[in-house]
């Protein structure tokens, strides 16, 4: 398992990001229907935050893709995650009419806790050598013996 260390943590990485660039994407891509979408969910200021959710998303899972400052981008998007887990999908599923919406909600919210535990990981113990922050590449002398 040494052998493959290196490579572990892009691949958590990747597996952490790709919510996030879809999301962000899909944003980015209509964000006038998100911008109706947030308003019938009932966010604040929804063309603004349309904006800030893809400065987050597309930014944020870009960053963590690649391994630049991957800390702060990590516990942003875990406080990201948390509070959209809480303030939309908990309360949507604990408030909600529908009792098929509000288990789809529910289902949300505990995804939500599992992506920031995963960042909350990544907050600790960084991007791993395979990242704009460790250089790229395992260096020799960072490889396990054989």
């Amino acid at each position: 398992m040494a052998n493959f260390q290196h490579y572990l943590s892009p691949i958590g990485r990747l597996l952490l990001c790709s919510l996030f660039i879809w999301a962000g994407y899909g944003k980015l891509v209509s964000p006038t229907g998100t911008a109706q979408f947030f308003a019938s969910a009932g966010v604040p200021e929804p063309v603004l935050m349309v904006w800030v959710a893809i400065i987050v998303e597309l930014g944020g899972g870009l960053a963590l893709l690649i391994g630049i400052k991957t800390r702060w981008v990590a516990a942003i998007l875990a406080l990201w995650c948390l509070g959209t887990g809480v303030a939309v999908h908990l309360a949507a599923g604990l408030h909600g009419s529908d009792p098929a919406t509000a288990y789809d909600n529910m289902i949300h919210f505990y995804k939500n806790l599992s992506m920031a535990g995963g960042l909350i990981y990544v907050v600790a113990f960084g991007a791993g050598l395979i990242s704009i922050e460790g250089g790229l590449a395992p260096r020799l002398e960072d490889r396990p013996a054989p």
